[in-house]
């Protein structure tokens, strides 16, 4: 079932008193500034992969100079109404867990306990070799210090926190100051895998789930989707609020072609 126009009226004749298990993607936060992957207007992208960015230090440099670049777009984002409306559906008991696969932290700022950081977050930074982890505000201080001209002029912001940006040549990288290692965000890159435990912790949540409500997520990538699909194997409902078409489509029971704003402006 397909709508254009949809409000929180429509969830609740669906979903009725169930609590929801919701599982967020990028949508959610183009309000809050931070352009998606895959919606209308998305700007082409090929992401570094995880395998690209241990291949050596012109990676790393390549890397870390773009997102030293973007820091101020991702870590100067602020919560939208959505991240409000979930935080206070949690309060009110309506949820029963919070999966995203952001890891802009939007949804913790916003007062979300629940959280599980399907992807990580990327205002934690972790040393390759030993494991420490450090912040990433930390992290941006030393980078301005070792690179205190490096700039570029109306850059475009990309998805992940960085910047659209060819030449980084003579970008200083810190290392980790414990052990001089590789610092890396603490996220999971393009290529590599949800940990495991990370994995069983969602796994459980559908398990017991009432309700499956999937918010600004195409579903294109299988970490997310496998939860939709274990939740319709269960025969819960499942709701699917997108601009544009997902990859689960046809296992939702109610499919909504709106923005996760106009949906749930009545729950802020």
């Amino acid at each position: 079932m397909s709508n254009s126009v949809a409000s929180g009226t429509v969830l609740d004749d669906v979903l009725g008193d169930r609590r929801w298990l919701v599982l967020t993607g990028a949508g959610v936060s183009t309000d809050s500034g931070i352009p998606d992957y895959r919606g209308p207007g998305a700007p082409v992208r090929s992401p570094m992969t995880g395998q690209q960015f241990r291949s050596g230090p012109p990676a790393r440099q390549r890397y870390w100079a773009r997102a030293f670049l973007g820091w101020s777009a991702m870590g100067g984002a602020s919560p939208n109404l959505t991240h409000h409306a979930l935080a206070a559906l949690e309060d009110g008991g309506r949820l029963s867990g919070l999966i995203t696969q952001n890891v802009d932290g939007l949804h913790t700022a916003a007062g979300s306990r629940g959280v599980v950081d399907l992807h990580g977050r990327l205002d934690r930074v972790i040393c390759l070799q030993c494991g420490a982890t450090t912040s990433r505000v930390e992290v941006q201080d030393r980078l301005a210090e070792l690179n205190p001209d490096f700039s570029a002029d109306q850059v475009l912001v990309l998805p992940d926190g960085d910047v659209a940006l060819e030449s980084t040549a003579g970008f200083a990288v810190a290392d980790c100051l414990p052990c001089g290692g590789d610092l890396k965000p603490d996220v999971v890159f393009f290529g590599e895998n949800v940990p495991p435990e990370r994995v069983r912790t969602c796994q459980d949540l559908v398990a017991s789930a009432e309700a499956l409500v999937v918010l600004g997520s195409s579903l294109h990538v299988f970490s997310g989707r496998r939860f939709v699909k274990q939740a319709h194997a269960r025969g819960v409902p499942i709701v699917i609020v997108n601009r544009g078409e997902t990859r689960a489509d046809a296992l939702a029971t109610l499919k909504l072609d709106a923005g996760c704003a106009d949906v749930l402006a009545t729950y802020a």
